[in-house]
């Protein structure tokens, strides 16, 4: 995997890892790294207690089946096992008060009366050892009536109702412009895509201690710990002040951890035996137990003038929600929103529907909701190429967007756009050689040495994807989050509930205040819910509203340190400065050192960011539903075996709408591990579950990439136009590339076969070249 040499959109060379010590716009390494390295960083499965109790979790194997009986006897009476439950131990039993979900609160702790999905809980085990847990988890004995499963989420409109609030989350008809306008040209497609599952590297753990108050502390890797504690104190029917989130080490998030339930149970068992109980997921239990992303069936229809200009877009999409709602409505619309891409689209009919199945759950992935449309509408916007005769390229910048134009939800998009500049960018960027047809190179074939068939049936494919995605929450949602910076003896201190999950939030606030403040020190506290909330980690959040939380705490700081010296010289703080550890005038008149003017005083502030207000869609789809959003523009360039259906990514080239460069090498890896992602999308990953039932939960039978299978990914260009609203101007980094790289994938694919390619991840047989003749 290379990088290229990122230039900004002045055309300027992108600060390079080495340029400056510390500060924005320096490549300042993560002090957890060092740990992490040398495999001495403490993950919630590391975590120890005196009096340690090992909990397991029983988990349907049926997808859809009437509980008839719970018998615990025979676990409850097995040696060292010291507590067993079930749905009648929760607080409040099955009623509704009892129900838990991320978003939607429609899932309960236990089955009790039906199991609706393969891996639901219905009961679990503390004991004394972890062997113990989990053959008492086994001698539990559970009666079903076996029910016949809704899987088809087609199916879901017209069956039986699968839950109390019924099958259908959420429909959103979308309606711009004129219902009947039509164009010269018109293509249609059927499109799906399949379930990815998040695969954190790290499987799901954590450990629960009981309270001297009767309260319970979760030791987790938590990616929301204020929601996590919320949800977990009114399910165990306490006061929230009673249960405290710590936030352990985070290996590995792509989605929201920790799923309800995995922590729920847990503290569960330590309320009820009065023991730290720990629990540490197998792989297998990680697969059942959490959301994984939404399979989506789409139908489009687009129409265009003879030009090329599109004129309108038909869609309908329909979510697979799986057995709960979880987050099924934010994604939806998101789906909805941008169901036409980053294109101008006078005129637009959007349909969209989440709907209940008893298949497992659907969750926030990385690009949720964006990913899946946008693999549809590039499919669509090839072939309106095809049919007229365009160059895919060419027929995309007759109709991007760009920064005051308004999308089908009737927004106007007030943020920097510049989705021209970026698509030109990877077009005009060189193409690879071929590979040579030597025995040597045959690794460079698809397939590799053993798997590649006749070098002559290799075909290359150049294909494009031009994704968006929404930064922050949307629809209303209260983006708010907290931050505390104390400066004492030399040394900065950042107090923030903003979790480090791997997007490099606490390199990141070490940077505001080394720029801010210019003290070098600076570390980060351990996070907890003993401090403000602010918010999970997902679509940028913590780089725009905690960063700029950071920001406004040092700043208030700072103000603090040069008052009494702009009192004393008589001058404002405004003609003062801070660089290196050194405070100076602008005259030369004051010179010293941040640590001679602190004079052994702690200063400190606390200070909040909150966003610009957004608006639900209303009843046709319209309203201003987003804080600001990014883009992404990346040319594939595959190699497809097309007798044998085989792919190989050759190259992508990236070139992202950034906003500002606050850390080049974080950046970088952001962009290269979304795309790494995407790739999985769009070839290997799938979780299969035929009739419900999740089949090879594992990293033997679900098909991660590999560093093998990671191609050389080259950032050609990071737009660097600043969003005026954000803190620094920055931009969300990792889910714009995840969106547009499985579609730009396919798109290559086609190009390589004649093959229309409508189905992710693609299968062999769709990549088998159109006979011709």
């Amino acid at each position: 995997m290379t990088n290229e040499t990122a230039t900004t959109s002045a055309g300027a060379t992108a600060p390079e890892a080495e340029s400056f010590p510390h500060g924005l716009g320096t490549s300042l390494p993560s002090q957890e790294a060092p740990a992490k390295a040398d495999g001495t960083f403490p993950y919630a499965a590391d975590l120890w207690a005196e009096g340690l109790l090992w909990a397991s979790i029983l988990r349907s194997p049926h997808a859809h089946a009437r509980v008839v009986s719970i018998d615990t006897s025979h676990a409850r009476e097995m040696p060292g096992v010291l507590a067993v439950v079930t749905h009648e131990d929760v607080p409040g039993g099955s009623s509704a008060s009892s129900v838990t979900g991320h978003r939607a609160a429609d899932r309960p702790m236990f089955a009790s009366e039906v199991v609706r999905h393969h891996g639901e809980a219905l009961a679990a085990v503390a004991a004394d050892h972890p062997d113990t847990a989990r053959m008492a988890a086994a001698a539990i004995i559970v009666e079903y009536e076996v029910l016949a499963p809704v899987t088809d989420p087609e199916q879901s409109f017209g069956a039986e109702p699968l839950h109390p609030d019924g099958n259908l989350i959420r429909h959103i008809p979308l309606q711009h412009g004129d219902a009947e306008a039509t164009g010269e040209v018109i293509v249609e497609g059927l499109y799906r895509i399949g379930r990815q599952d998040p695969a954190p590297i790290g499987a799901e753990a954590g450990l629960a201690v009981p309270r001297p108050d009767g309260g319970v502390e979760l030791y987790i890797a938590s990616t929301d710990p204020h929601g996590d504690r919320d949800l977990a104190a009114d399910r165990y029917g306490l006061e929230r002040e009673r249960v405290k989130v710590v936030v352990t080490g985070v290996p590995g998030a792509t989605a929201d951890r920790e799923d309800p339930s995995f922590h729920l149970p847990l503290g569960l068992l330590a309320l009820h035996t009065g023991c730290p109980v720990k629990l540490a997921a197998s792989r297998e239990e990680s697969f059942l137990g959490h959301p994984h992303r939404h399979p989506t069936l789409l139908r489009y229809r687009h129409h265009a003038d003879a030009d090329g200009r599109l004129v309108k877009v038909e869609a309908q999409i329909l979510l697979d929600s799986g057995a709960y709602a979880d987050t099924s409505s934010d994604a939806l619309a998101a789906a909805v929103s941008f169901a036409c891409g980053p294109y101008v689209v006078p005129h637009a009919s959007i349909e969209g529907w989440a709907v209940r199945t008893n298949n497992p759950p659907s969750g926030h992935v990385r690009g949720e909701g964006a990913l899946q449309v946008c693999a549809a509408y590039e499919a669509q916007m090839d072939k309106l190429a095809k049919k007229l005769g365009l160059d895919p390229a060419e027929l995309r910048l007759r109709n991007v967007l760009a920064t005051g134009d308004i999308l089908p939800t009737g927004q106007t998009v007030t943020c920097p756009a510049p989705v021209a500049e970026l698509l030109t960018s990877v077009r005009d960027f060189p193409l690879p050689p071929l590979p040579k047809d030597t025995p040597e190179e045959d690794w460079l074939l698809p397939g590799g040495p053993e798997g590649v068939g006749e070098p002559a049936a290799v075909r290359r494919g150049v294909g494009y994807g031009v994704g968006m995605v929404h930064m922050l929450g949307a629809e209303g949602a209260d983006e708010v989050s907290t931050a505390t910076v104390k400066v004492q003896g030399g040394v900065a201190t950042v107090i923030c509930a903003a979790v480090e999950t791997g997007q490099g939030f606490a390199t990141l606030a070490r940077q505001i205040v080394q720029e801010t403040l210019g003290i070098e020190e600076v570390h980060v506290a351990p996070v907890d819910t003993d401090q403000p909330p602010a918010g999970p980690g997902c679509r940028g959040r913590h780089t725009w509203v905690s960063g700029g939380a950071v920001e406004r705490a040092a700043k208030m700081v700072r103000t603090q340190l040069l008052q009494p010296l702009a009192h004393k010289f008589g001058m404002s703080t405004e003609l003062l400065q801070i660089a290196d550890g050194k405070i100076t005038s602008y005259d030369g008149v004051l010179s010293t050192t941040v640590e001679e003017a602190m004079d052994g005083k702690e200063l400190w502030a606390t200070a909040q960011c909150r966003p610009h207000p957004t608006e639900p869609l209303d009843a046709s789809g319209q309203g201003d539903a987003f804080v600001g959003m990014a883009f992404c523009a990346i040319r594939a360039v595959v190699d497809v075996d097309v007798e044998l259906g085989s792919v190989r990514v050759v190259e992508l080239a990236v070139a992202q709408d950034v906003g500002r460069i606050l850390n080049p090498a974080q950046l970088a890896a952001r962009i290269e591990a979304g795309v790494t992602q995407g790739v999985g999308a769009a070839l290997t990953e799938n979780l299969r579950t035929p009739k419900g039932i999740v089949r090879r939960p594992d990293l033997t039978g679900y098909a991660l990439p590999t560093s093998l299978d990671a191609p050389d990914i080259h950032i050609v260009n990071l737009v660097e136009e600043r969003d005026v609203v954000a803190p620094f101007g920055a931009k969300s980094a990792s889910a714009a590339p995840v969106v547009a790289s499985p579609a730009a994938v396919a798109s290559a694919v086609r190009a390589a076969t004649g093959r229309p390619v409508n189905r992710l991840p693609i299968r062999p047989q769709a990549a088998v070249a159109e006979p011709t003749g």
